[in-house]
Formats: structure tokens, sequence, C-alpha cells
């Protein structure tokens, strides 16, 4: 349906239309007052089969888009009867109506009025379709429903463990699981498998879980699933960063080693890689002095121009 028709079923101006409606016109209330909006729509005029058919055809043969204004002004009725047996999902019922008046101007458009059927009875289809659509994919953060059959028990599920709450002869209204026998009533009813119906009737049962909560508030971090499903051993930059530190504690310091001299490379070795069998590391610098014949800070003076050589070559191998 073109955009211009959306005027026509939007709440915020005075309709005035030709014949048959020239001498009716209807104030819609303000955008935002759903019970005016609603009650305003009560009160639209319907078309006879006469009027409908000689607008529906004006709208095929001619795209006039007054009559498709008729059509669609004369059925939003129809649009807020159908949003009604959506309200127990949760959703706010202006949005269920104005997803259902998308339905009906899709309806509207592809109406042929030599089928032999109302408008009424070829619109509801297409108002549900839009409807069930917008709840799959607003109902919860994650879709519930995606194949036929799953979208069958998704809308068919609600209302049949109603059914099987009133006809409950033990007084248990108030059980929330299905039973074996009511899972296979529904699953030959729906043409099931009885695990489908099980499945369904869990995630239905389930809700949304925010895995990092925002901060309360009180400032302080909310405690919420992020905090013990996080593995920190496995995030993909922290894996990185491991073998990159695993490289250079391997391959680089060999490397840079191998840039030293003999004696410089004995001094690093004893003074910060030696680890003896009871836990105590190399020999002192007093030691390695009395070794090489040198003072103690001639050795100290050794070590740190080996450790700044080290470090440009562990920089050049990064």
């Amino acid at each position: 349906m073109s955009t211009s028709l959306a005027p026509a079923i939007l709440p915020t101006a005075t309709l005035a239309v030709a014949s048959p409606w020239a001498s009716r016109s209807l104030t819609l209330p303000a955008l935002g007052n759903l019970d005016a909006y609603i009650s305003a729509v009560n009160r639209m005029p319907m078309l006879t089969l006469d009027e409908e058919q000689n607008a529906a055809r004006r709208l095929r043969d001619d795209n006039d888009l007054e009559a498709a204004g008729q059509l669609v002004m004369s059925h939003l009725r129809l649009v807020v009867s159908i949003a009604r047996q959506y309200l127990g999902y949760g959703l706010p019922h202006g949005d269920l109506i104005q997803e259902g008046n998308v339905g009906l101007m899709k309806a509207v458009k592809r109406f042929d009025p030599d089928q032999g059927v109302r408008l009424v009875s070829y619109a509801m289809h297409w108002i549900k379709a839009e409807i069930h659509e917008y709840i799959l994919k607003n109902w919860r953060m994650v879709k519930l429903a995606t194949t036929k059959a799953q979208r069958k028990l998704f809308f068919n599920l609600r209302s049949r463990k109603q059914g099987f709450r009133s006809e409950a002869l033990d007084g248990d209204t108030h059980r929330e699981v299905l039973s074996d026998s009511e899972v296979g009533v529904m699953a030959r009813e729906l043409n099931v498998k009885p695990e489908e119906v099980r499945e369904m009737e869990t995630r239905l049962s389930g809700g949304d879980v925010v895995l990092d909560p925002s901060p309360g508030d009180d400032g302080e971090d909310s405690f919420g699933p992020i905090a013990y499903l996080a593995d920190a051993h496995h995030e993909p930059t922290a894996m990185l960063e491991s073998a990159h530190r695993d490289r250079l504690a391997t391959e680089g310091i060999a490397r840079a080693m191998s840039e030293l001299d003999d004696r410089s490379r004995r001094i690093v070795s004893e003074r910060w890689l030696k680890v003896n069998d009871d836990g105590s590391g190399g020999m002192t610098l007093h030691e390695l002095a009395a070794e090489y014949g040198v003072s103690a800070e001639r050795v100290r003076q050794i070590e740190v121009a080996a450790m700044k050589k080290m470090r440009k070559a562990l920089a050049e191998y990064a």
C-alpha cells in the first residue's frame, strides 16, 4: 500500500470524503489518547456491501486513494477488536493496533471485490499476520519461534493452557506445568511432537536476563550473569596477550641473550634466570666479582648494560 495512505489512519485530522460518505465527517482525537481513538473508530460508519464493492473497484481499477481511505477507515474497529485479543503478551495496546493497521492497509491493497468475500473476512488474515510478526519480534529479546510449527505452538499454547485449567476436575487451576496427557492432547491437535510442546512451554516460562546490568541508583555495579559466565582465560584479547608473553619469555629471551658476550650472559643468567632446587637464586654480585676479579660495582654496571641491550633486542623482536 502506498505510504500516501498513512494519514488516513493517523488520528490527527478531520475525515470528510466523497459519496457515499459526503454527509459524514469525523474528528479523530489527538495523537496519544488511545481511549479516545478507540471510541472514535468504534463510531466510524460501516460500509454496506454495495458501498464496499464500489470503493474496492475504484481502488483496483482507478487507483482511487479516496476509496482506499474509505475502506481502511471503515475497518479500523476490526483492528482494535483483533488487537485486544493479544493484550496477554504484555505489549502496548497502541502498538498492537498500529501494526494491525499496517496489515489492514496491505489487505485493502490486495482485496479483489470479485472474489465473493467481504473485506472484513479477507483483512483478518493480514491484520493477525502483522500483529503476530510484531509479537514474535518484540515479546522477548531472543526470538522464540522461527519455524511455522513453532509459531503455531507459540500462539496456541497460552490459550490451550487456560482451557486446560478451566476444565481441570481436581481444582488445581493454578498449576503452571502441563501434564503428560495435556501435552499429548495439544501435540495431536497441533500436529507436532510432544517434546516440541514441552520445549515451547519451557521457552515461554523463561524470561530475558541482562548479562551485564547497568549500575544501580547508588552508582554501584549490579551483579549479573556476566560476573560468573565470563571466562577471561579464553577471551580473545587475553589469549593473544598470553601467547605474546610466552613467545617473549622463550624465543625473545633466547634471541636477546644471544646478543650478549659470554660474561654478560652469565651475569644475567646467574642474577635473573637461575633458580636452585631449594628455591634460592643464582650468585650474588660479590660472588661474581670474586670470580671475575673485579669489584661488585663493576659487575652491577655490566649487568645494567646487558639488561639495556636485552630490552632493545626484545623490543625489536616484538
